[in-house]
């Protein structure tokens, strides 16, 4: 089985700033991650980090659609349960705008396997796991993901 998520006596980078280990040069692609909770937005900035992508975090619907458009990411990983607008509204969003046509997002919730099987797709999003994930198919995910847009943007 892949590496889980653990969070000990590690600190999160401040939410809507890059984390502070990664480089633009030896940057694997940007992720955003929108998550309202935080040892779970902790978790995945520092992993991800530690992966060679460069991170940005955001707490809610609203502020996730704001970097978005400021910093550009090649990928959102959204959370579908959030305060402001709901994960499902903001791919929908970023979906509807034409600047963000080869941005990839990735849906990351509780909800159910089927109900994010069924409802992902429907608002635009390029894969969806399931929380409790295993970090190595989330990541797995988040490359094919990033890979295949800018594939397409080509």
């Amino acid at each position: 089985m892949g590496e889980h998520l653990t969070c000990q006596g590690e600190q999160a980078s401040v939410v809507g700033m890059p984390a502070p280990t990664m480089t633009a040069a030896a940057s694997k692609g940007t992720v955003l991650i929108a998550d309202d909770d935080p040892e779970i937005l902790t978790m995945l900035s520092l992993r991800l980090s530690k992966k060679g992508y460069k991170v940005y975090e955001a707490a809610d619907g609203l502020q996730t659609i704001q970097i978005a458009r400021e910093k550009r990411p090649d990928l959102v990983l959204l959370d579908v349960m959030m305060p402001g607008k709901n994960g499902w509204e903001v791919a929908r969003e970023l979906r509807n705008d034409p600047q963000f046509a080869d941005v990839g997002i990735v849906m990351l919730t509780a909800i159910g396997e089927k109900v994010n099987e069924m409802t992902s797709p429907l608002y635009g999003a390029d894969e969806y796991v399931d929380k409790p994930f295993d970090f190595s198919d989330l990541e797995g995910k988040i490359a094919k993901v990033i890979a295949s847009r800018k594939k397409a943007a080509k």
